[in-house]
């Protein structure tokens, strides 16, 4: 197993982490699961600070998508 911080953009992590897709379009859900599958993610969790809270920030680059505001998660593969 390998553990890797990746920017995941806010608006997928609903999807990503409690498996609930409302709001999200098709094309949306089929990127997200094409990078879980190329990327063999087992779980995703957010990274915290010291406190529990989490700061998203805006990323030209996100793990997929457009650019867009993101949340640094840990992400587990094999």
């Amino acid at each position: 197993m390998e553990f890797m911080t990746e920017p995941i953009p806010t608006w997928a992590l609903c999807y990503l982490i409690n498996g609930d897709g409302t709001g999200l379009s098709e094309n949306e859900i089929a990127m997200i699961d094409k990078w879980y599958a190329d990327n063999k993610v087992q779980t995703i969790t957010t990274a915290t600070e010291n406190e529990g809270n989490t700061h998203p920030y805006f990323s030209h680059f996100p793990a997929f998508g457009l650019a867009s505001e993101v949340v640094d998660c840990i992400v587990m593969t094999y």
